[in-house]
């Protein structure tokens, strides 16, 4: 009988992996389930901070990835090899773009292989942070659009002040121009011409240009349409908001189901969108003919010319009162949000004084009388004491006089 040798290998220190990353927010997600691979889920509007109500201070509703958070969370996923970017924004603060842009290349350059896939849209700000990836796959039906910086100005300018305000909107176009060129390799003076015209590209359009570098083939047909004033997009079923002042392409297929509350009032002859004639329909591919109906162009635009007059006013009201405005419950004209605003604010007047004169009821101070003067009658009258007083002052006042005649 053979004796048999037995290899015993020493076996080697347990070592406990890495915990998984699980973070979930309300606009992004992070995933890192195995030490190498994590995944960052993006839908939403990238901004400084949580924009708040200018009045009442509490958060606004929507989808937005503020800065410092999602970079405290971009912390937790530095140690991954590959890190995959599903992308599906309008963009957003340009700076925060430029921001998540760098703070994404310092990774690249330590090794991490970026990798964005753009599910819906890559718009404006967050077309810059798709460039910081190393690798850009699309879909057909994919969207990517740059344009100039732009923004609000609220207030009383003069002439320095404005050059000041367009030379900060330069300052950024050439960074957002520095980010594209290494992606795409098209020159500074073509990219500038681009984001000047406000350039939309397909998914084969940005794998032409440069933008992407693959196209997702065998990718399900993506549903996308715009809103019938253009400046609402419908990507999955989900509506983004454009920017006041920008509109979908005309290459996208109008939204033609477009269910809205009914209005509370009457816009350019009683034709609101909440009267258009509603079809079955559900939204079409990108690729698919948009049916247009023989009296629709007026509607269309009286619809849009609602809108845009309600941004004209955008910088007196609340964006609650300007979105409440537009695509509210009770969407209503720009003239009827102004009124019902001030109607509003008489009320609330009316209201702080009723409370003001409650609390001076409250109180009891309307029955308490000013106090009489220290020694003084409560009749106002002259004490005993003071009238002596008084007359010494006029006798010496008296004797003074006779001596000096």
């Amino acid at each position: 009988m053979k004796m048999m040798k037995v290899k015993v290998e020493q076996m080697k220190p347990f070592k406990a992996k890495p915990h998984g990353v699980h973070i979930q927010r309300k606009a992004y997600a992070m995933e890192m389930n195995d030490p190498e691979n994590a995944e960052i889920t993006m839908y939403g509007e990238v901004v400084e901070s949580h924009p708040t109500h200018w009045y009442t201070g509490e958060p606004l509703e929507g989808d937005f990835i503020a800065q410092d958070t999602f970079l405290h969370d971009l912390n937790s996923l530095s140690n991954a090899k590959t890190i995959t970017i599903r992308m599906n924004s309008v963009g957003g603060d340009s700076l925060v773009g430029m921001v998540i842009h760098n703070r994404l290349r310092e990774l690249s350059a330590k090794g991490t292989h970026l990798v964005c896939v753009v599910d819906g849209a890559a718009m404006s700000a967050a077309s810059v942070i798709m460039s910081a990836c190393d690798e850009v796959r699309v879909n057909p039906a994919s969207l990517v659009m740059i344009h100039r910086c732009w923004g609000f100005l609220f207030g009383c300018y003069n002439a320095n002040d404005l050059r000041q305000s367009a030379e900060m909107f330069d300052a950024y176009d050439r960074a957002a121009v520095s980010a594209y060129q290494r992606k795409t390799k098209i020159s500074g003076e073509e990219l500038l011409r681009m984001m000047s015209e406000t350039t939309w590209l397909t998914g084969a359009e940005a794998v032409e240009k440069g933008f992407a570098d693959s196209l997702i083939e065998d990718a399900e047909p993506l549903d996308i349409a715009a809103s019938a004033d253009g400046q609402s997009l419908f990507v999955r079923g989900k509506q983004i908001h454009l920017a006041p002042g920008m509109f979908a392409p005309d290459s996208i297929p109008t939204l033609k189901n477009q269910n809205q509350p009914e209005p509370s009032g009457k816009q350019n002859g009683g034709k609101t969108m909440a009267n258009l004639p509603q079809k079955s329909e559900t939204i079409a591919p990108v690729n698919g003919a948009a049916e247009q109906q023989p009296n629709m162009a007026d509607y269309v635009q009286a619809e849009r010319q609602r809108l845009q007059e309600i941004d004209a006013l955008a910088g007196l009201f609340d964006a609650e009162t300007i979105h409440a405005a537009k695509y509210g419950e009770h969407p209503c004209t720009a003239q009827e949000m102004a009124y019902q605003a001030a109607q509003k604010a008489a009320q609330q007047g009316h209201q702080f004084l009723a409370a003001l004169e409650a609390d001076a009821k409250s109180s009891g101070t309307q029955t308490i009388s000013a106090a009489a003067p220290a020694n003084t009658a409560e009749d106002g009258t002259l004490t005993p004491e003071q009238r002596m007083a008084k007359g010494r002052m006029d006798a010496k006042a008296l004797h003074t006089s006779k001596e000096g005649n």
